[in-house]
């Protein structure tokens, strides 16, 4: 036991020392084991170091390499550059030797030169004065534009002025009487025989002559006759007016005289023409005319006309501003021929103004106009509308009057100046007495006739009155009430307006006795003075 003891005490002894021993093997381990990883680590570093060393050494020698390829282009390039200097020297000596061949006539050349600048100096300061003439005379010239330009609007209102004058000594009051042609509807039917036609077209014409072949102003009729005791009775009247028109006449001929009054409303009148006759004398005709350009009446003439002299006058300062209206006065009731609702739905009434001697009638449609086609589109339209009826006289004759109206206003900007005018293009209706008309036995007919009738002899008696009241009786009574006619155109019937009856007359010798009563009225009326138009002015306002 006891040995056993010192083998365990001794093994035991050997396990210390054993363990002693691993322990400082391990501690030596453990400190090898540091030293390698400082060696790793340094070597590593020293990898690194290296390794950046070298890349460096790459780098730099890259940058070597391409400072070398630069340095070598460089050297390529200034070896180019010398190349190309020694020919641009080559080429200068040649060129230097040339310059001093042309030198001497370069100086010739220099000295001429300068004597042409010392010419063109002397021409340009000769320019330079002749400019300042120019702008001293663009001067007085536009100096005397505006000198002119005044001038043409004092001549604008002279003209004006003598234009109203030259009208007023034709008469405020002008009658001009037209016979219509011989149309194949009033001749009976002819036969086949072309010499029977024209003894038939002879025997359907009326006597009438035209003596005054200068000054186109008389008319004279004539009939013959068998009396009681079988003696040839011969008939002649002669008649005068301001101006007579023969069946040849064209429409162009009759405006050409009614062109002037036309012009009057753009200076600031009023201006009547209406047109009397007996039904299918051509009244329609004259006033609206046909669809050809040859054939166009008197309203669309007169309207282009308006509208041609404000044009003109555009460069004299004016502005204008037109509007126009189509009444129809049928049985004394106004129609409006340019509005939309039935016959007669509305009851129109003329209001009369008398401090701007303005009409108006309520109501009624009126038509902005800014150009003369507007005025074709409103004939054909009130044509469709107007009441017309059958009667012996005309198959489609015309029961009413129509009263076309053409307001203008005026104002001149340069001058101040403003102007109102009208122009009344009436077409009356059919002048024919009860007998000859065949409205006695029609109820409805008659009541027309004896309105148109009534009407018309209302419009004789307010030119009666106005004569008498022009020949001095200041206090006399103008009876415009007494129709819807004259009502309507009392601004344009007085002493303050110019008015012009075209008498239109058939040429048929069944129609003498019609065509006698017309030209008696015609004269009573071309016989009246109705004193001196007065120009409408308007205040502009600021």
């Amino acid at each position: 036991m006891d040995a056993e003891r010192v083998k365990v005490a001794e093994l035991q002894g050997n396990q210390l020392a054993m363990s002693q021993q691993l322990t400082a093997s391990r501690t030596q381990e453990m400190a090898q084991r540091r030293e390698l990883d400082s060696a790793s680590d340094e070597i590593d570093q020293l990898r690194k170091r290296h390794a950046r060393e070298l890349e460096e050494q790459e780098i730099d020698m890259r940058k070597k390499d391409r400072e070398v390829r630069e340095l070598k282009e460089d050297l390529r390039m200034c070896q180019h550059d010398l190349e190309r200097e020694r020919e641009t020297v080559a080429s200068l000596k040649a060129t230097v030797s040339h310059q001093s061949t042309a030198h001497v006539a370069l100086t010739t050349q220099i000295s001429s030169s300068q004597a042409h600048q010392t010419a063109l100096q002397a021409h340009l300061e000769a320019e330079m004065k002749a400019k300042s003439d120019l702008e001293a005379e663009l001067e007085s010239m536009r100096k005397r534009i505006v000198e002119l330009e005044i001038e043409t609007r004092e001549a604008e209102t002279i003209r004006r002025k003598l234009h109203n004058q030259v009208q007023e000594l034709k008469g405020n009051i002008r009658v001009f009487c037209r016979v219509r042609p011989l149309l194949s509807s009033d001749i009976p039917t002819p036969d086949y025989d072309p010499e029977e036609e024209d003894r038939r077209r002879e025997e359907c014409k009326a006597l009438m002559v035209f003596p005054d072949k200068m000054d186109h102003k008389e008319i004279m009729l004539s009939s013959s006759s068998e009396s009681a005791t079988g003696q040839e009775r011969k008939d002649e009247w002669i008649f005068a007016f301001d101006r007579v028109f023969e069946p040849h006449a064209s429409q162009a001929e009759v405006f050409e005289e009614i062109s002037q009054l036309a012009q009057s409303c753009t200076d600031g009148y009023n201006v009547c023409v209406f047109a009397y006759g007996q039904t299918g004398s051509g009244k329609s005709f004259t006033m609206e005319g046909g669809t050809t350009e040859a054939t166009v009446g008197m309203i669309p003439r007169a309207v282009e006309q308006v509208f041609r002299e404000a044009e003109q006058l555009k460069s004299k300062g004016w502005e204008y501003k037109m509007e126009g209206q189509f009444l129809e006065i049928y049985n004394e009731t106004i129609n409006d021929l340019l509005g939309k609702a039935d016959f007669d739905r509305k009851k129109h009434e003329i209001k009369h103004d008398a401090k701007t001697g303005r009409t108006t009638v309520t109501d009624v449609n009126v038509v902005p106009l800014s150009s003369p086609a507007q005025v074709s589109t409103l004939l054909n339209f009130a044509q469709s509308r107007r009441s017309v009826a059958a009667t012996l006289m005309n198959e489609r004759s015309s029961r009413s009057h129509s009263v076309f109206t053409l307001r203008i206003y005026g104002k001149n900007s340069l001058t101040g100046e403003s102007c109102d005018g009208s122009l009344n293009l009436v077409d009356l209706a059919g002048s024919e007495r009860l007998e000859k008309s065949g409205a006695a036995g029609d109820k409805d007919r008659l009541r027309e006739t004896q309105n148109i009738n009534k009407s018309l002899s209302a419009l004789g008696d307010v030119i009666a009155a106005l004569g008498e009241k022009g020949e001095g009786k200041t206090d006399k009574h103008i009876p415009y009430r007494n129709s819807k006619l004259t009502y309507l155109l009392q601004n344009s019937l007085s002493g303050n307006s110019k008015t012009l009856m075209v008498l239109n007359l058939s040429p048929l010798a069944s129609h003498l006795n019609e065509s006698l009563c017309s030209l008696r009225f015609a004269t009573k009326v071309n016989n009246t003075t109705i004193g001196t138009a007065k120009k409408q002015t308007r205040v502009i306002g600021p």
